[in-house]
């Protein structure tokens, strides 16, 4: 039987932060879209992911700045209460898990949403597999989109399979903090929340293969982290692996291999060892394009990988950030509509200035080439550094003041190419450091404004002056 066809003008495939975006601003704009969802509209980031973890995160960070209220201002009692920020987390971010209201906000829009799952059957067509186990195809007059996103990666650990451990999302649809969680990763998932669970009276212990936490960040930001979570009773074990998982009605029982050969027992087990890409299930060789399995496919400046077919998204491999997707749906939807319709050129992708931020508590705000890899690259650079502590804001903040601005110049074009804010609101501070890397700013000219006194930006003024 031949398989019917429906001609519309463009196909989303992955409804996440940048698949929603696209699509929906090109159904504003009149064209016959069809976005494909296989779970939830708004995809990671809205329900398991930035916006509930950051309520969490926020409520663990107000019980322990209440506990600094000796150190600065008296006497305070503190008793957590997680099953408020739970509920927080079902009525204000995910309305229970439930995503009527993303879908609406799209179909309002004038776009046609089809539940299931899509892979390319062609250029430009697209098969849904419903869950009813019917198909419908569609081709794509302009353009699809793919947006794959990811999915939490699970490492063949002898008899983890089958066990109830937590990933990010269990994680996050918590009701109660455990008495006792091991965290496996220390990346930025794992640290953000370990510590939240932490401060909220879990017994946590975070198992690291390497020597860092945050690897991927600067050694003065893993160091310091290491160092707070010592200081708040949180147990880091380094260059450690998982052997061996058992689960029973009392818990977790996790055999462990390194400098402390041991089994932990414990109430829950989080998995935070990364995300893996859902780019295979697109089958892009129907459409003509190669890809190894591993390495991110290449993509054009307008994110082209044939033309009219386009990846977003973390599957593009310059960042796994909500950010990133919506920087790359803005492109995408300029391209498919045209300067006119667009509002002007919207320019092709760069990914020289990417900013990134681990909200623990001090927050870990970075942009561009770390130290290591401009020296890697071959570039002559200068780094400045300076603690915020030593800075007026820092010194004035007192309790909870860890942090450090950290810059890095290419001193053959005098411009920043690399910067690290830590601290309080070091996500925030990155902001400018941000625009510096990406607008290569030179840093002579930054060397020239007026920071205002006393914040905790001031500490950019210092850390340029550092530079050698």
């Amino acid at each position: 039987m031949d398989r019917v066809v429906e001609n519309v003008d463009v196909v989303v495939v992955g409804m996440g932060p940048g698949g929603e975006a696209v699509a929906g601003e090109l159904a504003a704009a009149g064209l016959a879209v069809v976005g494909v969802e296989a779970r939830l509209v708004g995809g990671e980031c809205p329900y398991y992911g930035c916006v509930p973890s950051k309520m969490m995160i926020r409520a663990a960070n107000v019980v322990a700045e209440a506990r600094r209220v000796p150190e600065l201002a008296g006497s305070a009692s503190v008793v957590p209460d997680f099953s408020m920020v739970a509920r927080r987390v079902r009525a204000e971010a995910t309305d229970n898990w439930d995503d009527a209201v993303a879908a609406k906000r799209f179909t309002d829009k004038g776009g046609r949403l089809v539940r299931g799952v899509g892979s390319l059957s062609g250029p430009r067509q697209v098969t849904v597999r419903q869950a009813d186990g019917g198909e419908v195809t569609f081709a794509a007059r302009r353009a699809v989109v793919l947006n794959p996103g990811t999915n939490p990666a699970v490492p063949p650990i002898q008899g983890l399979a089958g066990t109830p451990f937590w990933t990010n999302r269990e994680a996050l649809m918590a009701t109660e903090a455990p008495a006792s969680l091991v965290v496996m990763g220390g990346g930025p998932i794992g640290a953000e929340l370990a510590q939240m669970f932490a401060r909220f009276g879990t017994r946590v212990t975070v198992v690291v293969r390497g020597p860092a936490l945050v690897p991927r960040e600067e050694p003065e930001s893993s160091k310091l982290l290491a160092e707070v979570f010592r200081s708040e009773g949180i147990e880091v074990l380094f260059n450690t692996n998982v052997t061996g998982v058992r689960h029973s009605d009392a818990g977790f029982t996790v055999a462990l291999s390194g400098p402390r050969s041991a089994e932990l027992v414990t109430e829950e087990l989080l998995i935070a060892t990364g995300r893996t890409t859902t780019l295979d299930a697109l089958a892009l060789g129907r459409a003509g394009v190669a890809w190894d399995g591993k390495t991110p496919p290449a993509v054009d400046g307008h994110l082209q990988l044939t033309d009219g077919l386009y990846l977003i998204g973390d599957a593009v491999g310059a960042g796994a950030f909500t950010h990133m997707s919506m920087y790359h749906a803005n492109i995408v939807a300029g391209h498919i509509l045209g300067p006119a319709l667009a509002g002007g050129d919207r320019g092709t992708t760069s990914s020289h200035a990417v900013p990134r931020v681990t909200f623990t508590d001090p927050e870990i705000g970075a942009v561009g080439l770390s130290e290591q890899q401009a020296r890697d690259a071959g570039l002559d650079v200068r780094v400045g550094f300076t603690e915020l502590g030593a800075s007026t804001r820092g010194w004035i903040h007192k309790a909870g003041n860890q942090g450090f601005i950290k810059v890095i110049e290419d001193a053959s074009s005098g411009v920043l190419i690399g910067a690290t804010s830590v601290g309080p609101t070091g996500g925030e501070v990155l902001s400018l450091l941000a625009l510096a890397v990406h607008a290569r700013i030179p840093v002579a000219t930054l060397k020239t404004m007026i920071y205002a006194y006393p914040t905790f930006h001031r500490a950019i003024e210092a850390a340029l002056a550092e530079l050698k």
